[in-house]
């Protein structure tokens, strides 16, 4: 099953990040963010990935034409113009990096991959969002719903603290920003099968979340997967500096490989 990944978005919030970079490609840990989420992927046996690149995706296509020699031990024969690979530490992925348009929106970018995938099921997921969520669980329960797509709901923790009182008003504790307080919201990490496609009708300019999930969500045609665990998307630099304070204590949740 082929992972179809978000990649071509311009990331504006992230400041100076994504003026030289797409914001797939901003780093956590000294790796891009696109590194952790295929990681994640892969390690529940999933290595074939579609990154839909927009806004700078020639950083992406530098990196992954780049990537086994970064990732090797090599000996250079200057002599005889060779190189040879001593030991080398690359993952078992194929990734097509495809060019879906700089201003094209989200059903855009995943209805240009039709062909690409063809008429089997798939994964999507957007590139700037991690979790430890199951994906082999996911699959399964996909699988077991009939339905034709399967989102992920998660939990965010609140934007701003809570305050607790007792029965006099007066403030007995600070909580900072309890889990759960915006209730569920949609965490990406879909599981779908190809009838999805016909459900993007507006060309490049679709907002997958907009009129396709609407579409199947009337027609009951949308399964909930519930995470409970950990997600977290690097929407700002603020939520860059958490996921590289959380890499750097050795707490990073989505860390399963």
């Amino acid at each position: 099953m082929k992972v179809l990944i978000l990649a071509g978005g311009y990331g504006t919030r992230l400041g100076e990040e994504t003026d030289v970079k797409p914001k797939p490609m901003v780093e956590v840990g000294g790796k891009p963010i696109l590194w952790h989420i295929m990681k994640g992927y892969s390690q529940h046996g999933f290595n074939e990935f579609v990154v839909l690149c927009g806004y700078k995706g020639h950083k992406i296509k530098e990196y992954f034409a780049n990537y086994y020699l970064n990732k090797s031990s090599v000996t250079f024969d200057l002599k005889n113009n060779s190189m040879e690979t001593v030991t080398t530490e690359v993952e078992p992925w194929k990734v097509t990096l495809l060019d879906t348009g700089d201003g094209t929106l989200t059903g855009g970018r995943i209805k240009r991959a039709q062909d690409v995938v063809g008429k089997e099921p798939f994964m999507l997921t957007y590139g700037d969002g991690v979790s430890d969520v199951p994906i082999a669980e996911l699959v399964k329960n996909h699988k077991d719903s009939g339905k034709l797509i399967t989102m992920t709901a998660v939990q965010p923790a609140g934007r701003f603290g809570a305050l607790e009182f007792d029965d006099k008003d007066q403030i007995t504790a600070f909580k900072e920003k309890p889990k759960g307080e915006v209730g569920w919201i949609n965490g990406g990490f879909f599981v779908c099968q190809p009838e999805v496609f016909d459900h993007i009708t507006e060309g490049d300019k679709s907002i997958f979340e907009r009129a396709p999930l609407e579409r199947l969500a009337e027609k009951r045609e949308i399964n909930c997967f519930k995470h409970r665990g950990f997600w977290k998307c690097m929407d700002t630099l603020a939520d860059k500096n958490a996921l590289e304070d959380l890499w750097a204590k050795g707490e990073a949740s989505w860390k399963t490989w």
